[in-house]
């Protein structure tokens, strides 16, 4: 059963590009914050550790854990399924822990549509603009300019959801972006005074989708 000393679930997603990673990772060192760490079915880049940054499987290992119904979500994005598992997540709440999802707009729906006993606290990432997103895109280990392009397309898509979350946070420097979201973490868990205008958020919005 859920109590007080639980730790709390907190989500970030963004378009692909925008940060998210980034974020969680650094997150996670603090004190009493750990990563759910998620299967998928999509090759590791070149930095990643197997087991450590994801769990890499086939897809029929994959459709095994969805029929026996071993995930909180899972969506397949770019051709790839991504999933994060019930049990480790659970057995880390219970133990006071606070567990943080890299997880897209159709995971963090799926978790919050679970109605769990658990606090739950969402963010959306978003770029400065579209133009710092492409180069960002662009500059990662893809040589092909065109997994670029198709990203910004997704982009236009994915951005419609920072509706769905509590708070949508604007990723132009890291280290402030990050400040952001955990004194806004912090102000959830205690409830304290959030530093937080959505008017200056909707505005930046309208820039991006116009």
């Amino acid at each position: 059963m859920p109590t007080d000393n639980d730790g709390v679930m907190i989500v970030l997603s963004s378009p692909s590009g925008a940060g998210k990673t980034t974020l969680v990772n650094l997150l996670s060192k603090k004190e009493n914050f750990e990563i759910s760490i998620s299967h998928t079915t999509r090759q590791p880049r070149a930095n990643e550790i197997p087991d450590k940054d994801y769990y890499f499987v086939n897809e029929d290992k994959f459709n095994r854990l969805i029929k026996n119904g071993e995930f909180l979500e899972y969506a397949k994005v770019f051709n790839n399924y991504y999933g994060t598992t019930r049990t480790p997540v659970i057995d880390k709440l219970d133990k006071g822990k606070n567990v943080l999802f890299d997880i897209d707009w159709q995971g963090a729906d799926q978790i919050k549509n679970k109605n769990l006993d658990y606090k739950l606290i969402t963010f959306f990432i978003l770029p400065p603009s579209k133009e710092v997103l492409f180069k960002r895109l662009s500059n990662r280990d893809m040589k092909d300019k065109l997994i670029a392009e198709e990203r910004m397309k997704q982009f236009s898509r994915d951005v419609l959801h920072w509706i769905n979350y509590d708070y949508v946070v604007i990723n132009e420097d890291l280290e402030k972006c990050y400040s952001k979201i955990y004194n806004l973490i912090r102000a959830e868990i205690e409830n304290g005074s959030k530093d937080y205008d959505p008017d200056y958020i909707r505005d930046h919005i309208e820039k991006l989708t116009s």
